[in-house]
């Protein structure tokens, strides 16, 4: 193992400037959700459902989004979509702690829709930047940052929101949105190679069915099942130390999870040869059952979900550098959304159903349901990956 892969990546001309730059810009994102939901129960005085109803809308709104952005990217380049599509955000976002909650949840959606999608569009400047040898390396990297932000950015997100309030935070977010915008636009990265020439109006666009084939919708399905197990996790995670009265060492496990993905995707991204994305969800899913056995004392519980957590960053990594090397320049866009859109609908499959499970069986049982779940999506996709086989034997 060697640091060296990652110096070269890093000394690739914009990749520094780029991946930070990006990680800084996302920061407010792993706590729109939060704090949308805290406005709405302390400053509007709403229920549980209606907060939860704000989540969901939000999550609708970006998983509508990021396709359809990342589609007129494809077709327009960065600049007019950033310029069109911040401004509708940043307006969402300003008008936010000014209407009833009917329009709140209305705003929440369209605030969703016309987010850029951070996580994509880092995708993308890695697959224009980075080599394909070197995109194991750069994903890895992206990848732990992104985990680094759920570290880091909600705690003090909290602490903001206690000191002044979730109505400010909201604001706050829309001035650092807006902040962004202005500089992406002025950045202007490219999302495509040199090599890549591919003019944005171009004629010979490939048809849907010529790259949403089997292969990228099998991929698309593991990166959906990985994100079920991780979301279905930390349900199941809170709902133990809740049981047990140990809600408050919740932020210790959580940390040491995050350190242990960041770790098992810095190993990721060096090693010579890593494992496959169909082995790394599949160990990943595997090694979250046996946690079931060990929810009686909260050490224990983190003990027991390091392992599988050190396979989250790599299965993440792997999964992005897969979709970048199916998808053809000239959609890179869209599919680099689609691929968003998919981890959202693990995400919002997992609560409820891993929820079912925790209040029907018991709090550990979450892990077992997060566990399966993930598996019956890789397992679709595996029979993704053996029609395709079957049909080039025919062939």
């Amino acid at each position: 193992m060697s640091f060296r892969k990652y110096q070269k990546v890093l000394a690739i001309p914009r990749v520094l400037q780029a991946t930070l730059f990006m990680f800084v810009a996302g920061l407010p994102l792993t706590i729109m959700t939060l704090t949308l939901s805290l406005h709405v129960l302390n400053e509007m005085g709403r229920s549980y459902f209606d907060a939860g109803l704000v989540a969901t809308a939000t999550a609708l709104g970006f998983a509508v989004g990021s396709p359809l952005l990342g589609r007129m990217m494809d077709r327009h380049g960065l600049r007019p979509v950033v310029a069109a599509c911040g401004a509708l955000s940043t307006v969402a976002w300003v008008l936010l702690p000014l209407v009833n909650y009917t329009l709140f949840v209305a705003l929440a959606f369209a605030a969703g829709v016309f987010t850029i999608p951070t996580g994509s569009l880092s995708r993308q400047f890695v697959a224009s930047l980075v080599p394909e040898d070197q995109r194991r390396a750069a994903y890895s990297l992206t990848t732990m940052l992104m985990e680094l932000s759920f570290v880091i950015t909600p705690a003090v997100g909290i602490l903001l929101i206690t000191a002044y309030s979730a109505t400010a935070v909201l604001v706050g977010i829309g001035i650092w949105r807006a902040l962004s915008y202005a500089a992406l636009y002025l950045l202007n990265w490219p999302i495509r190679n040199p090599n890549e020439v591919v003019a944005v109006t171009e004629p010979a666009r490939p048809k849907l069915g010529e790259w949403l084939n089997a292969r990228l919708i099998s991929v698309l399905l593991i990166s959906s099942g990985a994100l079920f197990v991780l979301f279905g996790t930390e349900l199941a995670l809170i709902a133990v130390l809740r049981e047990n009265g140990e809600i408050a060492y919740t932020g210790y496990v959580i940390a040491a999870m995050s350190i242990a993905s960041i770790a098992g995707g810095f190993v990721h991204g060096i090693v010579h040869r890593s494992w496959s994305l169909n082995r790394l969800a599949v160990t990943m899913s595997l090694l979250l059952l046996p946690v079931v056995f060990f929810d009686q004392v909260w050490w224990w519980l983190l003990l027991a979900l390091l392992p599988t957590n050190l396979l989250c960053t790599p299965t993440l990594a792997a999964s992005s550098e897969a979709v970048a090397q199916l998808a053809p320049a000239s959609v890179r866009g869209q599919v680099m959304g689609l691929q968003d859109s998919a981890n959202r609908m693990g995400q919002t499959l997992s609560m409820p159903l891993v929820g079912f499970a925790i209040d029907s069986l018991s709090p550990a049982m979450g892990f077992v349901a997060a566990a399966c779940g993930g598996l019956v999506l890789i397992a679709i996709a595996a029979l993704c990956d053996l029609w395709i086989s079957k049909r080039t034997q025919t062939a």
